[in-house]
């Protein structure tokens, strides 16, 4: 195990966009993404997007490096941040502005691609309202699963953009020093994915997308720590931390594309 993470951290960079996998079942349909309509598109500035899950009615889960300027490595203002819950083919089942964000206490945002970064790389996002919708439930989160334990991810990315797919059953290859590595096929714009295990009755969140690698030339994804890092989120929380407080906009909503700011979640990692 030590040498599979060694591998991992020696290829942490870019890999090339691959098709479609066989394996993703794109949720395009009111039928297929029923379950599904807590995940959403995280639209930054309208620049760029990470994937995001509500897990409470106004707070979303993703990774904490979205949330940051790729050039200038400083925090992107809340304001420009908006949840698309269920996003699906230029519409979603509610829109929702961030208020405040919180992200894990030990987590540095430098550019540099690591084994801590990965481990803490996990922020809370509180919506300026709650999504009080019967179609939108939020989802429950779980413990770290075990080495071998199927689970599946939820995401958008780059190559597809408009809606979400479900990777259903990929393996957790291992687990070292916090990190997940598994067999899940993820691509740019899956970042702060919500990864799901099917132990149980239902779906359970039991880590988030930080990001891709390879393992002898296979992909594979990185998940962060999860059960401690959601603790100290919430206290943060609760105790009136966070970052970029802002009121409600009274603009229209910026769509993918018409942006103009550089930020860093543009087909981030992944």
């Amino acid at each position: 195990m030590r040498t599979l993470l060694k591998t991992l951290v020696l290829a942490l960079m870019p890999c090339a966009a691959a098709a479609e996998d066989a394996h993703l079942q794109r949720l395009d349909t009111t039928h297929s993404g029923r379950d599904w309509e807590a995940v959403g598109r995280l639209d930054i500035n309208g620049t760029g997007f990470c994937t995001g899950a509500l897990i409470a009615p106004d707070l979303v889960l993703t990774a904490a490096h979205c949330l940051f300027n790729k050039s200038t490595k400083g925090r992107i203002d809340a304001e420009q941040i908006e949840f698309l819950a269920g996003w699906r083919n230029g519409r979603a089942s509610a829109y929702r502005y961030v208020r405040r964000a919180v992200i894990h206490p030990d987590y540095v945002y430098d550019g540099a691609v690591s084994t801590e970064r990965v481990r803490n790389d996990v922020a809370l996002l509180e919506l300026q309202r709650p999504i009080r919708n019967t179609t939108v439930v939020p989802f429950q989160t779980g413990k770290r699963p075990t080495r071998g334990e199927d689970v599946g991810v939820v995401s958008y990315a780059q190559s597809r953009s408009e809606a979400p797919s479900l990777q259903e059953v990929c393996s957790v290859m291992a687990q070292q020093q916090g990190i997940l590595v598994m067999s899940c096929d993820v691509d740019f714009g899956s970042s702060g994915a919500p990864i799901f295990s099917f132990s149980g009755q239902e779906p359970r969140i039991v880590s988030v997308v930080s990001a891709k690698a390879e393992v002898q030339g296979d992909r594979v994804a990185l998940g962060t720590a999860l059960e401690e890092s959601l603790v100290l989120l919430r206290a943060q929380l609760a105790s009136g931390q966070g970052f970029n407080q802002a009121p409600p906009p009274s603009t229209n909503r910026i769509q993918v594309g018409q942006g103009r700011r550089e930020m860093g979640a543009k087909f981030v990692k992944p």
